[in-house]
């Protein structure tokens, strides 16, 4: 696999930093994500970001998920959506409201309304600047499995989710984008997402059915994502591995045991991993060299979880931990992961408890 280079580069920095970058200018900063708890939203001209309630469980109070290309970079807005984008890459971000969605009465949840609304504007705009598809979706929104409206709240999103894909002409099933969605403690519905004008290959799990064929009992419509994103930018292959939980076929494995689903999560992205190999076989895509976001149900579990991450993959890894709730209530334990792009350097830590 080529070294990365800075056509794509992650980093992990406090809200202070990114605020002092942002006023030089932060040329060559894409956008991305805040987390804090309780939340403080973060305003910088130009670059596009969420700020999400959501606890770190080590480390900063608060921490910025910021995403870097090279190039000349330029910011807009479109339709609620803050946007910057290059030669390459485009990342934006919004925020939808729920309260503000009006719709009659005994027709479709809030959510399913913002998250279709959310999801035709990030379309919408994509078709206009000439971005053929996306690499990778963040959702995040408060309640996940919440029942409201006589659906659970995850469910309604995939409604809402797929109903967006379908009204824009674009395929629920195979090459599709890469995603999580995660439980929030409080705030609307936020999306960020990284586009590419090049075409991505949708990766599956041969240990899992394709989240987009799930049975019906995960609700009445399948969750539109691929397990992972596997792209070639500028000669050099990157991935993007969905929020991967302990599921094998589609049923959730070791219910309880957090330690276990945390193993089967890995082993899962071990499988992705071989399977974006298999596809291009010069990637050379390892365990040891992606960046990890873990998301954690309950704030006790963190040091059993980060120590079955490092005995794993028996290798410092890069890795933040978040409190958040995973979109079925049996998952204790959901992680993303991405490679083929530079990592922060500061997270790197092989520490034990």
């Amino acid at each position: 696999m080529k070294p990365p280079g800075d056509l794509l580069r992650l980093d992990y920095q406090p809200v202070s930093r990114l605020l002092r970058q942002a006023r030089d200018g932060a040329p060559s900063a894409l956008g991305g994500v805040c987390f804090f708890h309780p939340v403080i939203p973060v305003e910088a001209a130009g670059l596009p970001l969420l700020s999400v309630d959501m606890a770190l469980l080590e480390g900063e109070e608060a921490l910025c998920e910021v995403w870097y290309s090279q190039g000349v970079l330029e910011s807009g807005c479109h339709n609620g959506i803050r946007y910057r984008e290059g030669e390459t890459l485009l990342l934006g971000c919004l925020t939808r409201n729920e309260a503000a969605e009006v719709t009659p009465l005994g027709a479709c949840a809030p959510l399913q309304a913002a998250t279709q609304a959310a999801y035709e504007a990030v379309f919408e705009l994509l078709e206009s600047r000439g971005f053929k598809a996306v690499l990778r979706f963040w959702n995040y929104f408060p309640g996940v499995n919440r029942v409201s409206h006589n659906l659970e709240r995850y469910h309604q999103f995939n409604i809402g989710r797929q109903n967006a894909f379908l009204s824009h002409g674009r395929s629920v099933i195979d090459n599709v984008p890469a995603a999580c969605a995660l439980g929030s403690t409080d705030g609307g519905l936020q999306v960020a997402f990284l586009a590419a004008r090049a075409e991505p290959v949708g990766i599956e799990n041969p240990r899992q059915i394709s989240a987009y064929h799930y049975p019906d009992q995960y609700g009445p419509r399948s969750p539109t994502f691929s397990r992972a994103s596997l792209v070639n930018l500028g000669g050099r292959d990157l991935l993007f591995i969905s929020g991967t939980a302990s599921i094998v076929g589609h049923q959730t494995l070791h219910a309880g045991d957090v330690r276990a689903q945390t193993r089967e999560c890995l082993h899962n992205i071990a499988a992705v991993v071989a399977e974006a190999n298999r596809r291009t076989p010069g990637a050379g895509f390892q365990l040891g060299n992606l960046a990890y976001k873990v998301y954690i149900r309950y704030r006790e579990d963190v040091v059993s979880v980060r120590q079955e991450l490092i005995q794993f993959i028996g290798a410092p890894v890069s890795a933040v931990f978040l409190r958040a709730d995973v979109c079925r209530a049996d998952l204790l334990v959901e992680i993303e992961a991405s490679g083929g792009h530079a990592l922060p350097p500061l997270l790197k830590s092989g520490a034990g408890p």
